[in-house]
């Protein structure tokens, strides 16, 4: 297989490259799988996401059946590249979709309930790990909780629009909390990346990477939005058509290549430039470029191809050969009842006449930010050996799954029967 600075030159690689071709069929693998997961998925009401991890669930582990001519697909540099950027778009679309002014404004229940859905997810799910694997570094176990505390506001935002529960109280509670439960996952994520990148667990660089993460998204808020604004108000000068988009992707690139560069995942810079991105800051850009849809519309194909990537990837990386143990199968039992015990804790954080145990069934969906942080906890490396072992990062995948498949009826369920329309 090529490295990974090689991939430029098989742009001009004779027919036949193996190097080229292998990328190619992984691609038509991994893209048809997700469009049929996905379709599957739709068709019956359930989300697109489960599909396309189920997608490759399979793909991963065709193996089981005696065929082992997909065991290297998982491994091919250039569709690790394509999802690793898949998320990135994924958090710079979450970002782009966060109203920053609300978020700011959030209510007393709301930052109380988005705190406790960080703060009980993590500390329940590191008790859970250390109790099945305690001969694991104990920030593999933090990891482990860390990975449980991101809400997915897409699919609880679905459920309560379908129902038309959106301007509830117990609506805005929810859709306003898992935008802050979002954030601070990201501080969280931010800190225990830091430390595992030096090696291990001390007071001065755990606070080192506290005040890095929040300087960091304090400038990015503070600063980002100026600069946005300058940014487009120039280009919109400059000559020719399409440099919307272009530009978009290039703030979003800079701010997690400038994350990186910090010690901070990636993900937390592409978050950020959505964020602090306004429509106001690129009304005459738009108005220039013609372009009618929303930026949010225009990164759509970009997104639709990269995003499922991502997600496939990720199911491939589920090897059910190493959870044929009753061993693996108890710890993500186990912790797929700490995920939904440990958002019921949010109830406790409403303040005033709202259905508590509604509000804590909306921050059950873990969805595509677990995900990202289960795929960054396979990727670090600790004392020689990942942050998440096999058996961890598939159970944390079948969580996901879990709590993705689960809420919508019980969220629906619950709305139908005590929830006051608003």
């Amino acid at each position: 297989m090529a490295p990974v600075a090689a991939i430029p030159a098989l742009f001009h690689a004779p027919p036949g490259d193996p190097a080229l071709q292998s990328v190619l069929l992984a691609l038509v693998l991994v893209m048809m799988g997700a469009r049929i997961g996905g379709t599957l998925c739709a068709r019956y009401g359930l989300p697109t996401v489960l599909g396309e991890l189920a997608a490759g669930v399979l793909l991963g582990n065709v193996g089981l059946v005696g065929w082992h001519g997909l065991d290297g697909v998982r491994s091919v540099p250039t569709l690790t590249t394509l999802g690793g950027i898949g998320a990135l778009f994924l958090l710079f679309d979450v970002g782009l979709r966060s109203d920053l002014r609300r978020l700011l404004e959030v209510g007393g229940s709301s930052l109380l309930v988005a705190t406790l859905g960080v703060l009980a997810p993590i500390g329940l799910g590191a008790a859970v790990s250390a109790a099945f694997f305690p001969g694991r570094p104990a920030i593999s176990h933090v990891f482990v909780g860390a990975t449980l505390c991101a809400t997915s506001v897409g699919i609880t935002a679905r459920v309560l629009a379908d129902l038309d529960r959106l301007a509830a109280r117990e609506g805005r509670i929810i859709l306003a909390a898992a935008v802050a439960d979002d954030v601070l996952g990201l501080v969280v994520l931010a800190i225990v990346s830091g430390v595992i990148a030096r090696g291990g667990f001390a007071p001065g660089p755990a606070l080192q990477t506290l005040l890095l993460a929040a300087a960091f998204l304090a400038a990015a808020i503070g600063a980002g939005g100026w600069l946005s604004r300058q940014t487009f108000r120039v280009a919109a000068r400059l000559p020719g058509e399409g440099k919307l988009v272009m530009i978009s992707l290039s703030f979003c690139f800079g701010l997690a290549w400038l994350a990186g560069a910090l010690g901070l995942a990636p993900i937390v810079g592409a978050f950020a430039a959505g964020l602090v991105m306004d429509e106001t800051h690129y009304q005459d850009l738009r108005a220039r470029d013609r372009a009618r849809r929303s930026m949010t519309e225009l990164m759509e194909p970009m997104s639709t191809f990269l995003v499922p990537v991502f997600f496939v990837l990720m199911g491939m990386r589920v090897d059910l050969a190493g959870m044929s143990g009753a061993h693996a199968w108890a710890f993500a039992g186990a912790l797929a009842l700490v995920a939904v015990a440990s958002k019921q804790v949010c109830g406790l954080g409403v303040l005033g006449r709202a259905d508590r145990v509604l509000v804590g069934l909306g921050m059950v969906p873990r969805g595509e930010v677990g995900l990202i942080f289960a795929n960054l906890g396979a990727g670090l490396v600790l004392a020689g050996a990942p942050v998440l072992d096999h058996e961890q990062f598939a159970a944390v995948v079948l969580v996901v799954a879990a709590t993705t498949l689960i809420t919508p009826p019980l969220l629906a369920w619950r709305l139908r029967t005590t929830a006051p329309r608003a």
